[in-house]
């Protein structure tokens, strides 16, 4: 079935239809486009919803090595990535629905108005043929009644009997005249009635049912491109549901992941002091004599307790006097003091890093600019490639210098350690326990060896820990003993001096 065999006389209602179609399709793309709005304003409030709690700062880093910090982080995470999804749909449905079928409408409408003014255009000319032949149909009648008018004057004058015969003839040849001038117009009108009989029944079998086809193909062209957007709007998101699956298994992950032992482990690393619980109070005997203390602490040695734990200290005057802290921290408790340092440590890696790569990058650069003079001048780049080294030499330094103190806080903390076990179960050590800190340096100094090479100290460093000596900047050396992989090496100085120094601050001598 089609439209030109059985609506070849529906000229009107193809017009209506076919604008109707073309009126849904535009519909539709205009309903998508506000679906990937609303897409594109869900993602932008979740992306800014991620970004408002997620942590920033020193104090947020520390809370995200609890488990429950860092699995709302991830969960953060996970919603910024589904937030990604959820743009991605508004993309996909833009270009791939809206873009492509406000193009095909425009297609669709050009192509409609070309076959609708086909038609119009055969319309017109069968209607000028059709007025062609009622014009001629209208000489042929006048022609032709004209001519029974010239005979019947012809025949009335032929019986009047006083009429001469030249009238006669005369009104015989008017007749005749006549006569062959409406044949004539018979003639050309049964000719020009075949010519619109042809022309009718070509317009009604052939041209109109051709156009009437192309409009039904330009039809069904037209809702299988909409039956394809109605499917893509449901495949594009199809298409991502895995990714979203993943994060939303991401966040379940998330809260799996949370171990409520292992955060309140990490507040205890975090937090201990070190000190020992304090002792009993003293019993003071009053019936012996002993005079009454005035310390409010040995009547209710509780209360001052409570005050300083629970409550705000406040900085008196005497401690606004006080020397600042120690640089290595020795002012803390054993087990804060190591936090410090590791703090510290980790702090002088990372810019430590940051200046290597720094470095690198600037080596690069120059070398670039070496093959490539137009692209920049290689010196230009000398003094940041000067200040890079000397940062990261006194990064380095620094670096030795606090895993130094790190080591020594190790030592003392398990030497106090061992001291408080032997105190509290009956043992004979003593206080000299933490002097020997460093012992396993002193007793490799016994044998004497032979130098194994030679160096060069590129930075000062000041040996205050026992088994380390102090070295100043340019000094030569020699190696006794290489680093085994702590970052130690032992050296002996040309005054005989021998003992350990940071691997990091010297230059071994090829």
């Amino acid at each position: 079935m089609d439209w030109g065999t059985d609506l070849w006389d529906q000229n009107d209602v193809i017009d209506k239809h076919t604008q109707s179609g073309l009126d849904l399709l535009e519909r539709y793309i205009k309903f998508v486009k506000e679906r990937t709005e609303i897409e594109q304003n869900y993602a932008k409030q979740l992306r800014n919803l991620t970004k408002k709690y997620s942590k920033r700062g020193s104090k947020d880093e520390q809370d995200c090595k609890f488990s429950n910090h860092a699995s709302f982080q991830e969960i953060l995470n996970e919603l910024n990535d589904y937030a990604g999804q959820r743009e991605l749909i508004a993309e996909n449905m833009m270009a791939k629905i809206c873009d492509k079928l406000n193009k095909d409408l425009q297609d669709l409408k050009q192509e409609r108005k070309t076959h609708l003014s086909d038609a119009k255009k055969a319309q017109q000319n069968l209607e000028s043929s059709f007025k062609h032949l009622e014009s001629i149909k209208k000489r042929f009648a006048k022609e032709w009644a004209e001519a029974d008018k010239a005979t019947q004057q012809a025949e009335k004058i032929e019986s009047e009997a006083n009429v001469t015969k030249s009238d006669v003839d005369k009104a015989k040849n008017n007749a005749l005249a006549r006569t062959r001038a409406a044949e004539d117009c018979r003639n050309n009108y049964a000719a020009e009635l075949q010519k619109y009989n042809k022309e009718q029944n070509n317009f009604y079998y052939t041209e109109i049912p051709l156009i009437f086809n192309k409009l039904q193909d330009m039809e069904e062209r037209r809702i299988r491109q909409l039956a394809e957007g109605y499917c893509l709007f449901s495949d594009i998101e199809k298409n991502v549901l895995s990714i979203i699956s993943k994060c939303l298994e991401g966040i379940a992950a998330a809260g799996t992941k949370i171990d409520e032992k292992k955060d309140s482990k990490l507040l205890i690393e975090q937090h201990k002091s070190g000190f020992e619980r304090p002792a009993d109070v003293e019993f003071e005997d009053y019936s012996h004599g002993v005079k009454p203390s005035n310390s409010e602490s040995s009547l209710n040695p509780l209360k001052g307790r409570k005050h300083k734990i629970f409550k705000k200290h406040k900085i008196t005057l005497a401690e606004k006097h006080m020397p600042p802290p120690a640089e290595d921290f020795s002012h803390l408790p054993p087990e804060q003091r190591k936090k410090k340092l590791q703090a510290k440590i980790e702090d002088i890696t990372k810019e430590l890093t940051k200046e290597q790569d720094q470095s690198e990058a600037l080596d690069k650069m120059r070398g670039v600019y070496e093959q490539n003079p137009q692209m920049g001048d290689a010196q230009s780049l000398e003094p940041q490639i000067t200040q890079t080294n000397q940062n990261i030499g006194r990064l380095r330094g620094e670096l030795a210098k606090y895993e130094t103190w790190l080591s020594e806080a190790v030592g003392v903390e398990d030497s106090l350690h061992t001291t408080n076990n032997n105190s509290q179960f009956g043992g004979t050590a003593t206080q000299n326990s933490l002097g020997n800190v460093y012992t396993e340096f002193d007793d490799e100094f016994e044998d004497v060896e032979s130098p194994v090479g030679q160096c060069t100290a590129l930075y000062t460093f000041k040996g205050n820990s026992a088994g380390t000596i102090s070295i100043n900047e340019g000094e030569q050396l020699s190696v006794m003993e290489q680093d085994k992989g702590d970052g130690w090496m032992r050296v002996l100085r040309a005054n005989g001096e021998e003992g350990y120094i940071p691997t990091s601050y010297v230059r071994v001598t090829p």
